[in-house]
């Protein structure tokens, strides 16, 4: 007889006993079984089954059912011979099974010494148990564990393997509950701690995102912010000086921007409204060029850009703001060379969606600019098609203008704005053939241009205004049968055209008005 003591004759700490239906859960619990670490401080204790191993593997599992035999396979005898104890899965099925009857009274004639412990996994005990195990012995039932019950309502499956870990290697039920349950409380400690772990770790994740996201954000908002400087301030000196060709240089380098955008979709509303003032921009600069289908070609993507902005929030002032700039450019691209019936419905849908603003924010003095901008527009083309109604339309336009001037003494912009009024309102004088009431509002406007060209006397677009009034009031000079005063007006345009184009040889206005100049002075020859 082998002792169960020595480790040279137990090769397994347990033999599963079990009937082939019950394979599913012996499976299991084989597996569970193998797997489970003793708890360490419990590990080398020496009890009635031996010295207690770390692991209780390997543990035999017969895995198919033996052939019909009246005896026992030898490799399952040799496997029973070298088991340190026999756990026996109790049901109906296995109390029916012969070999599971077999293999217990082969391990209790062999091994009277050596523990068998019973699982009962379904069935009442006596419907369950084999009758070779309740006939006890030696070894049987008699001692603790009396059986794992697995069934639902018992111990259930946590209590029912420790209580067959107890029974194969003789330690203290008990001490595998308490241990067990320390370990659980340190896998719940481990767990709630890498859960915290984790949250932290994403909370962290979160803000850098957000930190990454208001990172580009900013720079995203300082870019934009230097293109509208580019498109505002700069813009302005840039045409003060008469560079067309640096304005290209800044249109680009803003357009370039957006061109790097992957998708534009994606691109805030501010910055899509932007990229169209960067588009109404770069088409004025061809325009001047005479570059007219290029020009055509920024107006209309504008126009569909903020069609789109406005059409998707159509209360939205600004939304209206910029859709307005879009169709009065594409006027503007039909005024310029006189397509009055293409130019003025653009320009009637300018007023009217300035009247919009203006009716949402009535206090708002760049809303109310606006409406000045779109009644002047209709102004000049009442004047270039000599229509009776052009005094009262040029009337409201300049009425609307000096409301704005009054709020806004100081502002160059409504300065220029107010003595165009004043330009418009002559030629619709002289429309009723009433010029001395003409001369006496191209005399308001050039005061104004000239005092602000005192104030910035390098400004082009001051000097062109300034061209431009004498120009007019040259021309209703002589209307008025004051020659000699029309003449030296004349002569200090063709001056200051002169110097114009000599700065900026790409601007094709100033060349055209020069052409008119001449022409002007050829008919004052002419009349002389």
């Amino acid at each position: 007889m082998s002792d169960p003591a020595d480790p040279a004759s137990i090769r397994y700490p347990a033999f599963i006993s079990y009937s082939h239906r019950d394979e599913a859960s012996a499976r299991r619990l084989h597996r569970q079984l193998e797997t489970y670490r003793i708890p360490r401080r419990l590990v080398g204790t020496t009890t009635q089954v031996g010295p207690v191993p770390r692991r209780l593997a390997p543990i035999f599992r017969d895995r198919d059912e033996l052939p019909a035999s009246a005896n026992l396979t030898l490799a399952v005898q040799q496997a029973l011979s070298h088991s340190g104890s026999l756990l026996v899965l109790c049901s109906p099925a296995a109390r029916a099974s012969m070999w599971v009857s077999a293999e217990i009274e082969y391990f209790q004639e062999h091994h009277p010494d050596r523990p068998i412990v019973a699982a009962l996994l379904e069935g009442e005990p006596a419907e369950a148990f084999p009758p070779a195990l309740r006939s006890g012995g030696t070894s049987g039932l008699a001692g603790e564990p009396v059986a794992a019950d697995f069934r639902k309502g018992n111990d259930g499956a946590r209590l029912a393997r420790l209580k067959i870990i107890a029974g194969l290697t003789g330690l203290p039920l008990d001490a595998l509950i308490q241990r067990d349950a320390q370990r659980q409380l340190r896998r719940v400690i481990f767990v709630t701690l890498g859960a915290v772990i984790f949250a932290l770790s994403m909370a962290l994740l979160f803000i850098f995102a957000i930190v990454a996201r208001r990172d580009a954000e900013h720079q995203r908002q300082q870019a934009e912010g230097l293109i509208e400087f580019m498109l505002t301030d700069l813009r302005s000196k840039l045409e003060g000086v008469g560079r067309l060709d640096i304005l290209d240089t800044v249109n680009d380098r803003a357009l370039a921007y957006y061109g790097e955008q992957k998708d534009l979709s994606t691109l805030p509303l501010e910055s899509l409204e932007r990229r169209a003032r960067i588009l109404h921009a770069m088409g004025e600069d061809d325009q001047k060029r005479g570059a007219e289908n290029a020009a055509l070609t920024k107006f209309r993507e504008a126009h569909r850009v903020t069609g789109a902005l406005l059409s998707a929030n159509p209360d939205d002032p600004e939304r209206i703001f910029a859709h307005a700039q879009s169709e009065f450019w594409l006027g503007y691209a039909d005024f310029v060379h006189s397509r009055f019936d293409k130019a003025e419905p653009r320009f009637l849908a300018y007023r009217d969606l300035a009247a919009r603003m203006v009716k949402l924010r009535p206090g708002e003095t760049r809303y109310l600019r606006e409406l000045g901008y779109a009644e002047g527009n209709l102004c000049t083309i009442a004047i270039y098609r000599r229509a009776s109604q052009s005094f009262s339309v040029c009337s409201s336009a300049q009425r609307t203008m000096q409301r704005i001037a009054a709020d806004n003494p100081r502002d160059p912009k409504v300065r220029v704005d107010l003595a165009n009024r004043h330009a418009w309102m002559a030629d619709a004088e002289h429309l009723l053939g009433r010029d001395e009431q003409a001369l006496a509002e191209r005399r308001k406007q050039m005061a104004i241009i000239d005092r602000l060209l005192a104030e910035d006397p390098k400004n082009a677009s001051y000097r062109q205004d300034w061209m431009l009034a004498r120009l007019s009031t040259a021309e209703l000079l002589r209307a008025l049968g004051q020659a000699d005063k029309a003449k030296v007006l004349l002569e200090e345009c063709r001056r200051v055209a002169a110097e114009l184009i000599a700065a900026d040889p790409d601007n094709n206005d100033w060349r055209l008005w020069r052409d008119r100049i001449d022409r002007s002075s050829g008919d004052q020859e002419k009349s002389s």
